[in-house]
């Protein structure tokens, strides 16, 4: 697909001889006098140019969105920003795609942080957010993203592809009430792994149900395992430097950590609590003493726990060289489709220079949890004292930029990802359940993922 291009501005031409007659001059002169005599006609504004945003936000989150949409549209009247929720990252997606096949698509669409090689693969279908800023003169500073954020959505040259949305990265929460009951130290969190284990045997001989347990398992146990740790997860620089890339999770330091986890399992110092979110009510309810997921729950924990939170950094293995290293990103990005008209990709340039204003991202990171994406909204986050009134809100960020990200915790890019994902899963639950050791099931994850991503690019080709 391309861009249409706008038509030209007309100039009316008057033909020599053809003009209305004296009479109807006349007769129309006294029409509009007679008009007058009620109210002079002012001439029809025009419509603002919708610019649709399909996104895959639902409850408050989705409220929050639209709060953000109506400050944009009610400080113009030139764009009207239409946000209309589509269900889950895939479904949203997907909806695009089908769309796009009857030019019935949206300007912008939301895309989790794993779907950006295929965004990326699709080089016809997607206007690049450094070419739309640059195309329709919006003033633009690309670098004022934090680059451990960015850098999910730069292409190898480090032009930004797609607008940094919603980001998060995974943290530890600890319930302070239990960490008291069990007789633990209620403000120092667990830094490393063998604390985890250590705290958690206590919590269960306390009776506590759960020591702790994760969401999102590959996402915290595997992707941002390895960054903490700087080991790779694929080779060309996790598959930024492009196609072409290999699982790398076979490594001694993966293999080690999973089979830890195995062994907590088994044991019931950990408690695999599923895919996805399945195991978050294990959090709420205070079930888990202890519980490491997604930063963008805090907002949610500080709303509906009847217990008081801890927080904590990721943990790492304190013999690994190089720990702890910084964490990556999850979440979702902007993308912008080709095939509407060009007086959209107006309007949705300006609604993306409106997003980077710091307090419209600060207002959107101290609402939902999500990370400030530039420095300058972390910063007016922290002027209006939101740090000082809700602690551990900084962790995330902290932990996002301990380190200058290196190519094995810069980001991850690589094809079919969701599927890859799906694999890697099925391998650590293997493990976990006994069914295979830790080196197998991680062995057999790199073989059957490496040939998705081998599919993935003979297709993209």
């Amino acid at each position: 697909m391309s861009e249409p291009t706008p038509p030209g501005p007309t100039r009316p031409t008057t033909p020599a001889r053809s003009g209305p007659s004296r009479r109807a001059v006349l007769v129309g002169i006294g029409a509009g006098a007679g008009l007058g005599a009620v109210g002079s006609p002012r001439p029809a504004r025009a419509a603002p140019t919708e610019v649709q945003f399909w996104h895959a936000m639902a409850g408050e989150l989705g409220r929050q969105i639209e709060r953000i949409v109506e400050g944009f549209n009610a400080g113009q009247d030139a764009v009207r920003v239409v946000p209309v929720f589509k269900g889950s990252y895939t479904d949203t997606v997907s909806a695009a795609i089908f769309a796009v096949r009857t030019k019935a698509h949206p300007a912008i669409v939301q895309v989790n942080e794993i779907g950006t090689a295929t965004m990326m693969a699709a080089r016809g279908a997607v206007y690049p957010l450094f070419e739309l800023m640059r195309d329709m003169g919006e003033p633009f500073d690309a670098s004022a993203f934090l680059p451990p954020i960015a850098g999910f959505y730069r292409d190898p040259a480090g032009n930004l592809l797609s607008y940094p949305f919603n980001a998060s990265t995974p943290i530890l929460y600890f319930n302070r009430d239990l960490f008291r009951a069990a007789g633990l130290d209620d403000k120092t969190p667990p830094k490393t792994w063998p604390q985890v284990e250590d705290a958690a045997r206590r919590l269960r001989l306390a009776g506590v149900v759960c020591g702790f347990s994760t969401h999102w398992p590959s996402w915290v146990n595997v992707e941002n395992f390895s960054a903490f740790h700087d080991v790779p997860i694929a080779t060309r620089s996790n598959g930024l430097a492009g196609p072409g890339a290999e699982l790398m999770l076979a490594n001694p330091v993966l293999t080690r950590h999973v089979a830890a986890l195995a062994a907590w399992q088994k044991s019931g110092v950990y408690s695999y609590g599923g895919r996805g979110t399945a195991a978050e009510p294990m959090l709420h309810t205070g079930q888990c003493g202890i519980f490491i997921g997604s930063s963008a729950l805090a907002a949610d924990i500080r709303a509906r726990a009847k217990f008081e939170v801890g927080y904590g950094m990721l943990p790492y293995w304190p013999d690994v060289p190089g720990a702890p290293r910084n964490t990556m990103i999850g979440g979702a990005s902007l993308w912008v489709l080709r095939g509407r008209p060009a007086a959209e990709y107006r309007g949705a340039a300006r609604f993306f220079a409106y997003l980077a204003r710091a307090e419209v991202q600060s207002r959107w990171h101290q609402a939902t949890g999500y990370l400030p994406v530039s420095r300058a909204a972390y910063e007016h986050a922290r002027s209006e004292g939101f740090y000082d009134r809700n602690p551990g809100a900084a962790i995330a960020i902290e932990e996002l930029t301990l380190n200058p990200p290196t190519d094995n915790s810069r980001g991850l890019r690589l094809g079919s990802f969701i599927l890859v994902r799906d694999v890697i899963e099925e391998e650590l639950e293997a493990a976990f359940a006994g069914k295979k050791p830790a080196a197998e099931a991680l062995a057999t994850a790199v073989r059957r993922g490496n040939e998705l991503l081998a599919q993935f690019d003979r297709a993209s080709r």
